[in-house]
């Protein structure tokens, strides 16, 4: 899976945007977008990119767009990115003079787009490694473009990818009867459901069987794998205030996945609270020095 070079810009042609914001913003997300934390003058470039990722994945989401009209506008953000036109999605025109202005690669965008294109016609992941393979395209270039924007070395790619799937696969945990639901998606590798004599319809119950407990722990354990690489983030990590942002979302990654493992989210969203959060910043706290 690669950035796609086979762009068309057939949407954009007309200059009308084929961005439909849902309404949702960055106080929607479990994890700090561009918080405090984040040095003042980069605030805007983190803030640029994630408002590009937000646009796309409200495309890919869409319930009202055909899988045909969905593909046509993420690829005319791609052309809009990388400046073959100009017009048509105020997201990526904003996202290319950042990164102009920054020196940092598109790719980080563009391997984005990927993932959603895949979101459109991808709906089932056959194992873990498949799964794997999504977050490099859907999670991991966020923490990329971060660290890349920080001016950081690529030694931080590693645990950055970790986390970054980590958050992505309890993301997946979270909204899994939601997400077969609206979208008819499912991230729980599907040979670990025929394992324990199940099928993605089990995941529509309106609360977890033991079986299904059985499943869901398998990838919390997984999870637990990255959360373990993840902790090598904040001590590679050379600006100051990034290490602290880095440190408190690896720890709320370990406190959601301890939730997960107690909670039922069929029956319910488990979610992180605000004692979780003040939790986690008190542990990132310790590396301010």
């Amino acid at each position: 899976m690669i950035a796609n070079d086979n762009t068309s810009p057939t949407r954009a042609k007309s200059g009308k945007s084929v961005e439909a914001w849902s309404g949702k913003d960055k106080g929607d997300e479990n994890f700090p977008v561009a918080s405090l934390l984040i040095a003042k003058p980069l605030r805007a470039r983190v803030h640029a990119y994630y408002d590009f990722a937000r646009n796309a994945d409200d495309i890919s989401d869409s319930a009202t767009l055909s899988p045909e009209e969905k593909l046509e506008r993420l690829n005319a953000m791609e052309v809009v990115l990388t400046g073959a036109l100009d017009t048509g999605s105020p997201s990526a025109t904003r996202l290319r003079q950042s990164l102009a202005e920054s020196g940092v690669s598109n790719i980080h965008a563009r391997e984005l787009l990927t993932a959603f294109r895949q979101d459109v016609v991808k709906h089932r992941y056959e194992n873990w490694g498949e799964l794997m393979h999504y977050c490099r395209y859907s999670a991991a270039p966020v923490g990329r473009y971060v660290l890349d924007v920080h001016g950081e070395s690529h030694d931080t790619w590693a645990p950055s990818d970790a986390l970054c799937a980590s958050l992505q696969v309890l993301n997946h945990l979270q909204d899994c009867a939601k997400d077969l639901r609206d979208l008819d998606r499912c991230y729980v590798p599907q040979d670990w459901l025929r394992e324990a004599g199940l099928t993605t319809d089990d995941i529509a119950r309106p609360e977890t069987v033991p079986a299904l407990r059985t499943v869901f722990d398998k990838m919390l354990d997984a999870t637990e794998t990255l959360n373990r690489t993840a902790a090598e983030l904040p001590r590679r990590v050379k600006s100051r205030r990034l290490r602290i942002e880095t440190a408190i979302i690896c720890a709320l990654a370990n406190r959601l996945t301890t939730k997960l493992r107690h909670g039922d989210p069929l029956a319910t969203r488990v979610k992180l609270s605000k004692l979780d959060v003040l939790a986690a910043t008190l542990l990132g706290l310790r590396y301010v020095p």
